[in-house]
């Protein structure tokens, strides 16, 4: 490389990211912007970028899932503490959740690669502990994304039975039904995520739109088809006013947690981060369609809180009836039989779209894992298909892993429900590392991407981290105590999070630590030295720099103060 080309080249210090690369790493000088971005963050392109603000946002709103969301967890919401718990706990849940999709945010404005948190909490620990804050967070992750599609598709599957159940009372849905009918849907979702990105992107758009129109739908035709009698609608002061606790606990805590619907539901606003690498202009259009979901989602789902509590007639007869299906027996009761099926057919519609939207969601973040050696097999995991350009032996790895977890049905209702505590705790967790590292050990030494929150980044950061220490233990309490509790009944959440993580966190004792250093770089720098950096594979160093001199030997990442963080 003569003098005149390496004058030309870009470093990673001059791009607007924060990357585990130390020094002056040279970029490539023909590559397009969101190439440079990549490069600089230690990747090569490897997906199509075919996904923009719109797209991005559709795939995060399919995966949000509003309205099937709201359905499948309306047990948590409505029957932990009521209507005024649903009202209430909504908006106050969502500020809190608003400052962690905020922090998000701001995080993949400044890495925004497929790794997004992983990634992150690597790059911003201090000295010595990036692989571990990586390899917890990712983990952590996984969990989150690996039980999203079953528990979805387990609750679209428990809709379209109730539907059934609806129309032929005589007939009432068994376990394997319940199964095999979920197993179906997972093939097909698994089929679609497989597809070339741009008609995944084209799908998710259809689905988004269909979410977003039938949710309008189902806003208005509630209230104005409801056939309540004397009065028509729940009277505010018991809708605002009263606490329905069906807990053994405080009103508080009850209320506490009924929050395991809001945060579930609103726990997909992290896909953009995940598809950033398939994004155009990523460092702008990712952030801002992580703010986009979240915001959006929030308000259209206290809107939905509202009509529900407006209208319910009896909140322990939807919560027991034998359909099945707390949201199903709701719509049975208030209105005539012809709309709740229509709307039920409504919610099953989204219900399809929000699985296959976390279906892709998954599949991306274990291609990243896998590409940094974190699975068994990882080198096929992270393969890319050379016909569609996705990673599609990483979609039927979460397909069969999918699967098999879908047993959990056959052990009833707590056993399968226990998916949806893991999915909220884990998503916090692991939302929450690499936002707790930033604001408490980086500070204002943190390099802000384009999307930024300026002089507001650390106290919305320190409330986003409030909110999660507080709500991780709330949500693994169990409904009732003392004699009323029982194996049946109990959360389940503790053993089935817990012990993954504890097997994880003692195979990082005994072997992990040896050979996991966080993210790996596949893209060959010239680097100047031979050992690139701790993490990040080794390439043959250039015998001098491009200025002629002798070359140094760099810093190793995780034991030297990053410069991207000054």
């Amino acid at each position: 490389m003569d003098a005149t080309s390496a004058h030309h080249r870009r470093s990673v210090n001059e791009e607007p990211v924060t990357s585990v690369l130390a020094g002056d790493v040279p970029i490539d000088p023909g590559a397009s912007a969101d190439e440079e971005v990549l490069e600089a963050l230690g990747y090569k392109a490897e997906f199509k970028r075919e996904f923009s603000l719109w797209t991005s946002f559709c795939v995060s709103f399919a995966v949000l899932g509003l309205l099937p969301s709201f359905a499948t967890t309306l047990y948590y919401g409505m029957g932990y503490a009521g209507t005024g718990g649903m009202v209430w706990g909504w908006i106050v849940a969502m500020v809190f959740i608003q400052c962690v999709a905020m922090s998000m945010a701001e995080l993949c404005s400044s890495m925004p690669t497929s790794g997004g948190l992983y990634y992150a909490a690597a790059v911003l620990a201090p000295p010595g502990w990036g692989p571990l804050a990586a390899w917890l967070t990712g983990w952590s992750n996984w969990c989150t994304q690996i039980t999203a599609a079953p528990s979805v598709n387990y609750g679209t599957a428990s809709m379209i039975l109730a539907a059934v159940s609806i129309n032929k009372p005589d007939y009432s849905p068994q376990n394997y039904q319940v199964f095999l009918l979920t197993v179906l849907i997972m093939i097909f979702h698994a089929f679609i995520s497989s597809m070339p990105t741009r008609w995944i992107a084209r799908f998710n758009s259809v689905g988004t739109t269909l979410n977003i129109i039938c949710l309008v739908v189902v806003l208005i035709t509630i209230p104005a088809a409801c056939n309540r009698q004397h009065p028509k609608f729940t009277p505010a002061s018991k809708v605002w006013g009263t606490i329905e606790n069906e807990t053994s606990y405080p009103d508080g805590i009850a209320v506490l947690m009924s929050f395991i619907s809001v945060i579930w539901t609103m726990s997909g606003y992290d896909a953009p981060f995940h598809l950033s690498e398939e994004c155009s202009n990523a460092n702008v259009a990712s952030p801002r369609a992580i703010v986009m979901t979240s915001g959006i989602g929030g308000l259209m789902g206290w809107f939905l809180q509202i009509v529900v509590a407006y209208t319910v007639v009896d909140i322990d007869a939807a919560i027991s009836s034998d359909l099945g299906q707390p949201f199903a027996a709701y719509l049975q009761q208030v209105l005539p039989q012809k709309t709740a099926t229509a709307l039920l057919a409504l919610t099953i519609i989204c219900g399809f779209s929000m699985g296959q939207g976390c279906m892709v969601a998954a599949s991306r973040v274990t291609f990243a894992y896998a590409r940094d050696g974190c699975f068994p097999f990882s080198r096929f995991w992270s393969k890319v298909n050379k016909l569609t350009q996705t990673p599609v032996n990483a979609v039927w790895f979460n397909t069969s892993i999918g699967i098999c977890m879908l047993f959990l049905i056959f052990g009833g209702s707590v056993a399968i429900g226990a998916l949806f505590s893991v999915g909220a705790i884990a998503a916090f967790v692991a939302f929450t590392i690499p936002i707790f590292i930033k604001v408490f050990f980086v500070g204002t030494r943190f390099r802000k991407g384009p999307w930024n929150l300026g002089r507001f980044s650390q106290p919305i950061g320190a409330c986003a981290c409030a909110f999660v220490s507080l709500m991780v233990p709330i949500l693994c309490l169990p409904e009732y105590t003392g004699s009323a509790n029982s194996p049946s009944l109990m959360n389940w959440t503790c053993l089935v999070y817990g012990a993954p993580m504890l097997i994880i966190s003692i195979w990082w004792v005994v072997d992990a630590h040896k050979w996991f250093h966080g993210p790996k770089v596949n893209i060959h720098h010239q680097m100047h030295g031979g050992d690139v950096l701790q993490g990040i594979e080794k390439y043959p160093a250039p015998e001098a720099s491009s200025d002629g001199s002798a070359p140094s030997k760099p810093e190793r990442f995780g034991e030297a103060k990053d410069p991207q963080l000054e």
